[in-house]
């Protein structure tokens, strides 16, 4: 696009100049297995016949009660799914599957320290422990359904098995990321009113005990400050019969060795609780460095049906397959894709303890290589963080994946192309899913044998998901039009969340207001849901997703997607990571700051800042030249990865960068600032 043309597109819409890349397709073997080769699931999935087709999803499932009403909309936009039937997320992800696999294995937990044996623990397994949990939780700590119990633990077996053993029961589970402080931790117990807090006294990361039993007790005097008791603390230990956080003794009447308690449970059988479909099943807390969290509430019989009919035919999951998704548990990708969604089908789904890249960067090869993994999924993020560790690492070991995801946002084009050659041997298909915490499960994604796969592009929407693409006035922005806007859903599907737990008002303002037809609606036609994001529809129908449209920067009139000078970045053979974050600017308005990390052994240089430069002004044009390039050492993460945008935005902007406590580098955070700001210019070019 050339820049009279970006001149051209109006200040409602984004401008877009990326190229579209080429066409990879999947190999007649794939095709000859695959889950899904019918393309007319799009046709028994269209409007037209919504919204009776998420039957077939939910027909993937074991019903105690069969429902009356497939979508309630009596209070839109918190929709109701599969009403009347009955139903119950633990029976369904461990008893059903006994009769015919109780000797296969549910998860096989791999240790961080490689001299500790793999743990593999089969169906039968998995029922006696959540059976013995679930006891445990109904009489010592005196639970019952509708209550809430916030659970802050590491990649462990005992997390699944917890989790299963609340949904056992009805009780609301609320799984906070392990990395998080024991302030964040607290914090949601509070919002959630839980007065059990279940947690584990240390885990292994990057070659050390990490305490974590410290972070329980700093999460219940949160709590006590925000008005929450929390009486019952159940602490899981990484090796029973010892304790790794003697420095925090355990709290006589308030603390409990789950072990210890576990003795009386021995052989119990707790029935599974028969819940309507509509029942909580779980809070899932969004996070950042400003703001509340928002606990989003997930439902049971809409959300397990998506998770599973998504894990089926995206994930391509077989009962015979061996299923790595790299994810942690306290994220949304963890709950549908590594316990709820592979769970459902039966399969056989692997937890990794630490950080992929220890002891070496070919660790996360040689697991894949011992347990014959053959689907993987992982996160853009790990991606490029495991082509910068160990570039031909993959290389030598023996595995062979048939399938890969990358999930969680935008992976450029440079670096899927590494992972499809490298990582994938050429070999296997990517799927390129987009979705939220808020959407449950894929909105949008290739199906791997039925779509050619495209760098950079998520791919067409998935079955039953309808998008639009509107620009800021809530006018359509046609496929193939080469402008981009805010990408919205026009229909409910049952993995979306049904409310923000305490919070409907916020719900509605944050996700349906903007683009509401007629607030007092009972019609679900009139609430599009709008996920905060922008987006391109090429003309083959398949979406490009730009980033966060905060992330968007308006300059002087132009709205850019920051994903696309990130990318243009990544063309630069020397770049690990970008990132591109809004300076505020007198004349223009916004003007793109950029942010990057150089591979290992690659020293900063002026040459290097002008690659960079010319790289952004050749793919996309002058408009985009960024105000400052700064060469870092390493970029604010979170500890999934996940480069804080709003981190480095607050440094260019001079403002308070927030609490960075929960990142797993808050070091570098105060490093860049010196840097950008003037108190430090060894290292940068700006």
């Amino acid at each position: 696009m050339s820049e009279k043309e970006i001149a051209e597109v109006s200040e409602a819409a984004i401008a877009v100049h990326w190229q579209e890349e080429g066409y990879f397709h999947p190999s007649a073997k794939f095709i000859a297995q695959a889950n899904m080769t019918d393309a007319n699931i799009y046709n028994r999935f269209s409007l037209d016949n919504f919204p009776e087709c998420f039957k077939e999803y939910a027909d993937l499932l074991s019903w105690y009660k069969y429902w009356e009403t497939t979508l309630d909309t009596s209070d839109a936009p918190c929709w109701k799914w599969f009403v009347g039937g009955k139903i119950n997320a633990s029976y369904n992800c461990v008893d059903r599957h006994l009769a015919q696999h109780k000797n296969k294995a549910a998860i096989i937990w791999v240790p961080e320290p490689e001299e500790e044996p793999h743990v593999a623990l089969t169906y039968q397994e998995l029922y006696v422990r959540v059976n013995e949990m679930a006891a445990l939780l109904q009489d010592a700590a005196k639970l019952k359904t509708g209550d809430r119990v916030t659970i802050h633990m590491p990649m462990v077996p005992e997390l699944p098995i917890t989790m299963l053993a609340c949904a056992r029961l009805g009780v609301i589970h609320s799984v906070v990321f392990g990395g998080f402080s024991g302030r964040a931790c607290g914090e949601r117990a509070a919002d959630s009113g839980s007065r059990v807090l279940i947690t584990m006294d240390g885990y292994y990361r990057n070659g050390g005990m990490i305490n974590h039993k410290e972070k329980a007790d700093t999460a219940v005097s949160v709590a006590a400050s925000e008005g929450q008791t929390v009486d019952t603390v159940l602490v899981w230990q990484r090796y029973q019969g010892k304790y790794m956080a003697e420095e925090n003794p355990m709290v006589e009447g308030r603390d409990h060795f789950v072990y210890d308690l576990l003795k009386q449970y021995r052989g119990k059988r707790v029935d599974p609780v028969q819940l309507p479909a509509e029942a909580p099943l779980f809070l899932m807390y969004t996070s950042g460095t400003t703001g509340r969290p928002k606990g989003c509430q997930h439902s049971t019989g809409g959300y397990l049906a998506y998770a599973a009919g998504t894990s089926k035919l995206v994930q391509d999951i077989h009962p015979n397959d061996v299923y790595w998704c790299m994810a942690d548990i306290g994220w949304i990708t963890g709950h549908s894709y590594i316990v709820y969604g592979p769970l459902a089908l039966g399969a056989t789904s692997v937890m990794y303890e630490g950080v992929p890249g220890f002891p070496d960067a070919g660790r996360a090869w040689r697991i894949a290589e011992q347990l014959d993994v053959n689907i993987f999924h992982t996160a853009p993020t790990t991606v490029r963080m495991l082509r910068k560790a160990g570039p031909d690492e993959p290389a030598k070991y023996n595995y062979h994946f048939k399938h890969m995801t990358t999930v969680g946002e935008p992976i450029e084009p440079e670096v899927w192309r590494w992972y499809h050659e490298v990582v994938g041997k050429g070999e296997a298909v990517i799927v390129d899913t987009w979705w939220q915490t808020e959407t449950g499960g894929f909105l949008c994604s290739t199906m791997p044998a039925l779509h050619p796969m495209k760098p950079g592009s998520a791919g067409p929407a998935m079955p039953g998901i309808h998008p639009a693409i509107l620009d800021e006035n809530g006018d359509p922005i046609k496929s193939g039009a080469g402008v981009a806007g805010n990408i919205v859903i026009q229909n409910p599907w049952p993995g979306a969340f049904q409310t923000i737990w305490g919070n409907r008002d916020r719900y509605v303002s944050t996700y349906y207001a903007k683009y509401c037809k007629n607030p007092d609606s009972k019609d679900w036609r009139d609430w599009p849901y709008f996920p905060g994001d922008a987006a391109v529809q090429a003309p083959d129908g398949y979406f490009r997703i730009l980033g966060r449209v905060d992330d968007v920067i308006n300059v002087a009139g132009h709205r850019l997607g920051t994903k696309e000078l990130e990318s243009a970045a990544m063309v630069v053979q020397e770049v690990a990571e970008a990132a591109v974050v809004p300076l505020a600017d007198e004349l223009r308005g916004k003007v793109p700051d950029m942010y990057v990390a150089l591979k290992p052994g690659i020293e900063p240089s002026e040459a290097i800042r002008q690659q960079i430069i010319h790289a952004i002004e050749t793919e996309i044009g002058k408009i985009a030249r960024p105000r400052n390039v700064y060469i870092v050492p390493d970029m604010p993460k979170t500890r999934s990865g996940k480069i804080m945008r709003r981190v480095l935005a607050s440094i260019s902007n001079r403002a308070d960068v927030g609490d960075v406590t929960t990142l797993a580098n808050p070091e570098i955070v105060e490093e860049v600032r010196r840097m950008v700001q003037g108190d430090d210019d060894s290292a940068f070019y700006g």
